[in-house]
């Protein structure tokens, strides 16, 4: 579908008028569908992912001065005062897709009489001081959209509300500072408008309808599109962000000397400090006996903290009783036994912010002077491998979306804090929530009569938002996400308890590199510096610690909003730069200890480092981004992108220069001074009044004593009941049930919207197949590009069987995490490690004996196995309130496991490959027994059953030994586990990603206490095993493997070329029919949360796609090859600026495929140009990298433009190296976007383009973000780095959210054409180019995805080809093809060609 014309003023205005009449739009601006959680979904996803990632940049040609447009804005702006707010308007605000959507929704959750929908953008700009007329027509550029800048305005397009109009406009809060607007802020600076300190963006909706709306239909309506915790409804134009503001709260002190404890007892529950009796108590004695003086407000507050269950896990650290009788250990000492024992590879474990494992010898590409311009060599390291994984369960459940990015971003800040800094590397993530029933498409299983509490998120809105926050902030980052899980769950049991996921679980997980120099943190030494580095503090997350230590409903509802958190990604990776920066300078590492800011803020974490020598803190030190902070919220709030070091007084300048190069702020707040205390002193203070805090760390975090937690065992048979399926039910009706649940079914809405690939490392991500589905068991990560060396890791979790049998469940999660992990090869099973994430209602009922006998039951597995625990998180307030009852979750145990990789190359995937030369092998696990128990059958018909599966550790050991070995001699074509949905449905998703055939015939089941289950016991039953394809010559072969380890294995079936599935029980037909039509019945819950994610269109085409989906033909006019190796070692290499911008991401790997081709690649940052480090004249090429500069605020890559546009020594660099004939330049996706704005494509004949014109890439039809292995052609084009590669067809990685070629002007497009500027196009399995979704993944016309210029030396394509330079790094290649799997690929070539062209046009 092509993108219609640019619409006129006139027929804009006409658009706005109250006809009824939908407006023709001519692009996306925000095509965010609106579900049951839109009011995160169009928030957070329009806000932060549509709005942001608009592509409008202006060339930077000094010569192109177009006539002044908006002229009334500058004005406008020209007229703001110092102190005063003032609004700027941009039409259109929302899409056609958005549009329609939201229609259709405000039909059916607030009336039928809205006829029709508009919407526009407001910017509120905060002034320090007035603009003069120059600084305003800047402003003025950055806001409006460079090839339609009348839809700028000092005056809202949207007629007033009157009648049967309604105008409502939605925005931040005046108190929550926005991600938005501090890049904003920064974007200002960049371009010298320093006097702008905010900048938000609210969103207007006008609604048309046939009669006035009421009040509650306004309010239901604003419900629909906006965030009650972070954002709040206008009722007039914003005046000033401060207005209305508390003056910063008082410290004051709190009677304990005179009340005693219940002075306490008072202020506990007026600040939401969650002190329970034993805290109560413990803190009256300190203050009152023990220090005899009041405490301050600010000291309990930082006590509530830091000693809270989240921060200190007493829980873990306590004395056991259960049914009266103490238990002879501590769950701490239970899950550390097996790491006792077995040692072996752990290097890191039970001490830091993560665990690490030995890892190999690798030579990545690093700095040769980290932290400065500098090219990057291959440099020998011994790197160990690293995992960590948390969970952040409450913010999620009050405010998904950002509960969920911050969520991520702490465990982000968990894998660089670790030993003295540590090295990023991908993501992981898990969802678990409450029954979704999603509208028109609810569940026979989901209970109509449940309540779910006002004060939290509904399920859906949980799942959706909370993945979209999580993959958002990975994305924007640029860490990609590379495995996960999803549950929900909502049944009330036999026994009467409701059990449902109301707090949610929002699992992060990630794994990384240590240096094995920086294991250790080293020793705090009087002297040394107290210092952060990160972003400013803001008035956000005050009391999550504490918040999150309390079942949800707990606390007033002003507390849990006081608890909200929000993200920053792009101020995370400035800030993990700095970090890096400092380990790659190896034994000059400056770090002596760092610490990750999280729950407590810097009550937490300063205590932590200064421990337990102690410092003087200065409070006025610490950076905040809002002078109305108090001390207490400057101490306390959680304010994220943070880190504390403590670092040698020698070391300042060097950490300040890096610090400086990153944009990342660096404040030193304090001294180690010895005195073992920590003083908090603020200069502000009446000269009288005492230390805001002053406490003997050790008798605040040191030495305290435990605590004690007594438990009831619940009954024994917990009134379980079997599993009895309503008479004559068939297994096709109960597969199609099983198949829809969302444990079981795909999970394409969670992974096409997440990069799956950014660094280039990535071996094996979710997707697997021709057709990319998420099945994929394991993940694997590369160490280095220029090794193959890497980690695996997985997951396994069973909560649903924990209800029936604690002890199984951790069996079986252990169990499911190795069957998981087997498929890549790794170098022993006593080398894996886990971390464990414990998720229970703990202090609630029996749930702490329940939690005790798993913690008993892994204990125990593993030391039989060899592997072992070596961290972990606990969340262990897992209920909330609803419908009168406490509703306890599921307990939950999330193990993930992780082993160093041989070869990467060695992995095994789910999808058949073979045809009709492959048969099928069952491995069971479970000895023949077939139980029901807690399985999704069950589940899909709202029931327990009462007999849990099981497995034993001689099994699981036998089963990995003979798998590996089969692996590593190269027997197996694909593999699955068997688990959620059982045999069938590990089947069945086979066939779904080879696109084939099966004939299958099982046993019914030969136990006798598993015979009443007959073939649905056979077909559904969960016990742990493993599915192969062989091939027939081999299956004896395999199977006497298994026989040789005590694993029983068979021959089931056969794979078939064609689309039939047959599984039979005994010779009885069960399951049948086309592989196409079960895999939409599988696709079909997926396809309905796309709905509600996704343009409507584009979800309808690829669910209508997927029904007649093949193979992709690829085309290679060449053979790749690795670069020689006298062109690797030259000593003149081609020298190419690998260019940076704040938020770009990409960087490294496309350094890697630089050099990969015989090139020099140099690390250089905007900064560097402006403060001249670094000039483009000693450069042969530049690569503008891909990634989020400025996390595309004002519309992607606006700062970066704006950054050259209006510096002029920059704009004559650029202007210089781009004339020059000996020069190339090269720009992926973020690239790509600022290439066309810069106007350094498509310029045919050399002829610089007005903005008005200039062809650019803006937002995708699917209005999101899309990560997709998709196939392109090369066509012919005087692109220079494309010769040789004519005609090709191949698949790459892309990711992006704004990459369709959009042309203003017609005449333009027709010469593009007519010169074949178009080099790169998207194409369909047939090697067609395409408009079709997602083979064309932003609907560009014709296909394009790319563009050059007329003389070929430039360059910009929005697919990322330094992602694919490596064969191992392609997700799927046709096997006919003959590329080996430690081979180039294809993509090298094109980075051979920029070489061989700069080195043939050298001066």
């Amino acid at each position: 579908m092509q993108l219609r014309a640019p619409v006129s003023s006139a027929a804009r205005k006409a658009q706005l008028s109250t006809s009824s009449q939908s407006p023709a739009l001519p692009r996306a601006v925000s095509r965010v569908p609106v579900g049951h959680a839109s009011s995160k979904a169009l928030l957070q996803q329009a806000s932060l992912s549509v709005y942001r990632n608009r592509r409008s940049v202006v060339a930077v040609k000094a010569v192109l001065q177009e006539p002044a447009v908006g002229s009334g804005v500058a004005k406008h702006l020209t007229a703001a005062k110092a102190g005063q707010v003032v609004q700027v308007y941009r039409y259109p605000g929302l899409s056609e897709s958005t549009i329609h959507t939201l229609l259709r929704k405000a039909h059916e959750k607030v009336t039928d009489a809205i006829t029709k929908i508009d919407g526009e953008q407001c910017y509120n700009v905060s002034l320090t001081k007035p603009l003069s007329a120059a600084e305003a027509e800047t402003m003025a550029w950055l806001l409006r959209e460079t090839f339609e800048p009348e839809l700028l305005s000092a005056s809202s397009h949207l007629p007033a509300s009157a009648g049967n109009v309604t105008v409502v406009e939605v925005g931040p809060r005046a108190a929550f500072a926005t991600a938005f607007s501090t890049n904003a802020v920064s974007i200002c600076s960049s371009v010298g408008l320093t006097q702008v300190n905010r900048l938000e963006r609210s969103r207007r909706f006008v609604l048309h309808s046939t009669r006035p709306l009421t009040d509650a239909e306004k309010a239901h309506f604003a419900a629909l599109v906006h965030d009650r915790m972070t954002e709040e409804v206008y009722k007039a134009p914003v005046k000033s962000f401060t207005e209305g503001l508390q003056a910063p709260a008082p410290t004051f002190t709190i009677p304990v000397m005179k009340e005693g404890r219940a002075a306490l007892e008072k202020i506990n529950k007026e600040m939401g400090l969650a002190f329970d009796e034993w805290d109560l108590d413990y803190y009256t004695a300190l203050f009152r006996d023990d220090m005899k003086r009041d405490p301050t407000n600010v000291e309990l507050f930082d006590i509530a903290q830091s000693n809270s269950e989240h921060s200190r896990h007493w829980f873990f650290r306590g004395e056991i009783v259960i049914d009266g009788v103490k238990m002879d250990d501590t769950l701490f000492n239970l899950v550390k036994t097996p790491w006792k024992k077995n040692p072996n590879n752990s290097v890191v474990a039970f001490k830091d912010n993560s665990s690490a494992i030995r890892g190999f010898e690798v030579q990545p590409l690093l700095p040769v002077q980290p932290g400065a311009p500098s090219p990057l060599a291959p440099q020998q390291r011994d790197w160990d491998l690293l995992l960590t994984a948390e969970t952040h369960n409450f913010p999620c459940a009050v405010a998904p979306f950002p509960g969920a990015e911050t969520g991520a971003g702490g465990r982000m800040r968990d894998t660089h804090a670790t030993g003295t800094g540590s090295i990023m590397g991908a993501g992981t993530a898990g969802y678990c929530t409450g029954n979704l029933r999603l509208d028109g498409y609810v569940q026979p299983y989901e209970d109509s009569s449940f309540v779910y509490p006002d004060n939290l998120a509904s399920p859906q809105q949980i799942l959706i938002d909370a993945s979209n926050g999580a993959s958002d902030y990975g994305n924007k980052f640029g860490e990609p996400l590379i495995a996960g899980y999803t549950r929900t769950y909502g049944q009330r049991l036999p026994n009467g308890e409701r059990r449902e996921w109301l707090k949610p679980i929002m699992f992060s997980g990630g794994v990384g590199q240590i240096d094995h120099r920086h294991l250790e943190k080293n020793p705090p030494q009087v002297g040394m510096l107290v210092v952060k580095i990160g972003g400013p503090a803001y008035r956000i997350g005050m009391g999550g610690g504490a918040a999150s230590s309390v079942p949800s409903g707990s606390n007033k509802a002003e507390l849990d909003f006081n608890a909200v958190q929000r993200g920053d990604a792009e101020y995370s990776q400035k800030l993990w730069r700095v970090v890096r920066s400092c380990v790659e300078l190896g034994d000059k590492n400056p770090i002596v200890q760092i610490h990750d800011q999280g729950a407590g803020g810097n009550c937490n974490v300063v205590k932590e480092i200064i421990y337990p020598l102690g410092a003087k803190i200065d409070v006025r030190a610490v950076k905040v981004g809002d002078e109305t902070l108090s001390v207490l919220e400057i101490w306390g709030a959680e304010y994220q992108e943070n880190d504390c070091l403590l670092i040698k007084p020698e070391h300042r300048d060097l950490l300040q220069s890096v610090c400086d190069r990153e944009r990342c702020f660096m404040q030193v707040i304090g001294t180690i001074d010895g005195s073992g205390r920590v003083t908090l002193v603020d200069k502000n203070a009446p000269a009288d009044a005492p230390p805001a805090v002053d406490l003997d760390l050790e008798k605040v975090l040191g030495s305290m004593p435990d605590k004690t937690f007594h438990f009831t065992r619940a009954s024994g048979d917990k009134a379980l009941k079997p599993l009895a399926l309503p008479a004559g039910e068939s297994a096709m009706s109960a597969l199609h049930r099983v198949l829809r649940l969302p444990s079981v079914c795909s999970k394409r809405f969670l992974t096409n919207k997440v990069d799956r690939h950014v660094t280039g490392l990535v071996a094996q991500q979710q997707c697997v197949g021709p057709l990319q589905l998420p099945l994929s068991d394991v993940a694997v990560f590369a160490q280095s590009h220029q090794n193959t060396t890497g980690l695996a890791t997985s997951i396994g979790e069973q909560p649903i069987k924990g209800l029936i049998d604690s002890a199984a469940m951790a069996r079986l999660a252990l169990g499911e995490a190795l069957t998981n992990l087997v498929w890549a090869r790794a170098t022993a099973l006593q080398d894996i490690r886990a971390s464990v994430n414990w998720m229970y209602a703990a202090k609630m009922k029996s749930e702490g004996a329940a939690m005790w006998d798993a913690a008993v039951s892994l204990r125990d597995a593993m030391l039989d196995l060899g592997v072992a625990c070596d961290g972990g998180k606990d969340s262990l307030s897992m209920a909330a309130a609803a419908g009168g009852e406490t509703v306890m979750a599921p307990g939950n145990l999330v193990v993930s496991a992780y082993v160093g990789c041989p070869d990467i190359t060695q992995v095994v995937t789910p999808d058949l490959k073979l045809g009709d030369k492959g048969v099928l092998i069952h491995v069971d696990l479970a000895d023949g027994r077939r139980r029901m128990g807690g399985s999704a059958l069950a589940q899909a018909y709202n029931q327990l059953g009462n007999d849990c599966p099981d497995v034993t550790s001689a099994t699981l050991r036998g089963m990995w030994e003979a798998t590996q070995s089969l692996l590593a001699a190269g027997h197996l074509s694909a593999g699955h586990d068997v688990s959620d949905g059982g045999i069938v449905t590990s089947l069945l998703e086979m066939a779904f990603a080879g696109n084939c055939g099966i004939a299958v015939d099982l046993p019914l089941p030969a136990h006798a206490a598993d015979k009443a289950h007959g073939a649905m016991g056979s077909l559904f039953s969960e016990e742990l095993g493993l599915v192969l394809e062989v091939e027939a010559g081999k299956a004896q072969t395999v199977i006497d493997t298994y026989k040789k380890h005590g694993v029983a294995a068979s021959l089931i079936g056969k794979v078939s070329s064609g689309k039939g599935v047959e599984v039979k029980v005994a010779g009885a037909p069960a399951v049948s029919g086309d592989v196409a039509a079960l895999r939409d019945v599988w696709e079909e819950t997926s396809f309905v949360l796309e709905r509600m994610q996704c343009a409507e269109e584009c979800v309808a085409q690829e669910q209508a796609g997927l029904k007649d989906a093949k193979a992709p033909k690829w085309h290679l006019p060449f053979k790749p090859a690795f670069t020689p190796a006298d062109k690797l070692t030259a000593t003149d290499k081609v020298r190419v600026c690998i260019l940076r911008e704040e938020g770009s991401n990409g960087d490294r790997e496309m350094a890697a495929a630089a050099f990969a081709s015989g090139m020099e690649p140099w690390d250089i940052t905007m900064s560097d140009l402006i403060n001249g480090r670094a000039t483009l004249d000693t450069f042969q090429g530049i690569i503008f990298v891909g990634g989020f500069s400025y996390a595309d605020t004002l519309d992607s890559a606006k700062g970066w433009a704006g950054t050259i546009r209006f510096n002029d020594r920059l704009l004559s660099q650029f202007k210089a190296f781009y004339n020059r004939p000996d020069t190339w330049s090269l720009g992926i996706c973020n690239g790509c976007q600022l290439m066309a704005l810069l106007g350094w494509v498509p310029a045919p004949g050399a002829v610089q383009i007005a903005d008005v014109k200039q062809p650019r890439f803006v937002h995708n039809e699917s209005g999101r973000f899309e990560s997709r292995w998709v196939q392109v052609r090369i066509e012919k084009s005087p692109a220079v780095l494309l010769k040789g590669m004519e005609g090709m067809v191949a698949g790459v990685w892309a990711a992006h959210g704004e990459g369709k070629a959009l042309f203003p002007d017609d005449a333009i497009k027709a010469d593009v054409l007519a010169k074949n500027l178009i080099p790169v196009k998207y194409v369909d399995a047939d090697a067609h180019p395409t408009e079709v979704y997602p083979a064309n993944p932003n609907g560009s016309p014709m296909g394009i995805a790319g563009m050059c210029s007329e003389n070929g030396r430039h360059l910009a394509m929005m697919p990322h080809p330094e992602r694919c330079f490596l064969t191992w790094q392609l997700p799927y290649v046709p096997k006919e093809l003959g590329l080996e799997p430690k081979g180039a690929g294809p993509w090298l070539k094109l980075f051979q060609n920029a070489r061989e062209w700069a080195e043939a046009h050298r001066k």
